[in-house]
């Protein structure tokens, strides 16, 4: 996974966050966030979906593994992030885990943007997070 995520970023930044590997086009952000535990500065390009100017969701759907991906944990010990945007460059953003209707609603805007995220969601049984990114 680590190569494959490489070359999504190394594509990402060459051609200003357009990616054409496996269709994302201006799909996804790269996501630096801190290891929860080691402090190690990671970066994970992601599908996104852009709320509104400020605002971007993440949903930590792990292909519908039975756990959440690495990132999300990140987030929750520090939830104070950055992101590289196709549209606006490097953004300091803050996480928060949405909860409730607000989650659902959210959730909704990824399985209605892609059979991926429908897929996934069969796949397990837990609830798939999403977070929600606003610029600091």
């Amino acid at each position: 996974m680590s190569d494959w995520n490489t070359n999504i970023i190394e594509e990402f930044r060459a051609n200003g966050g357009t990616v054409t590997t496996m269709g994302f086009g201006r799909g996804l952000v790269l996501l630096h966030h801190l290891g929860a535990r080691t402090g190690t500065e990671r970066v994970s390009p992601l599908a996104a979906i852009r709320a509104d100017a400020d605002t971007w969701l993440l949903a930590a759907s792990k292909a519908g593994a039975p756990d959440n991906p690495d990132w999300y944990h990140n987030l929750r010990a520090h939830p104070e992030v950055s992101i590289e945007t196709p549209d606006d460059g490097t953004v300091e953003v803050t996480a928060r885990v949405l909860e409730g209707e607000a989650r659902d609603e959210a959730w909704g805007r990824f399985t209605a943007m892609s059979e991926g995220f429908r897929s996934y969601e069969q796949k397990t049984t837990r609830v798939i997070p999403v977070v929600e990114l606003t610029r600091r």
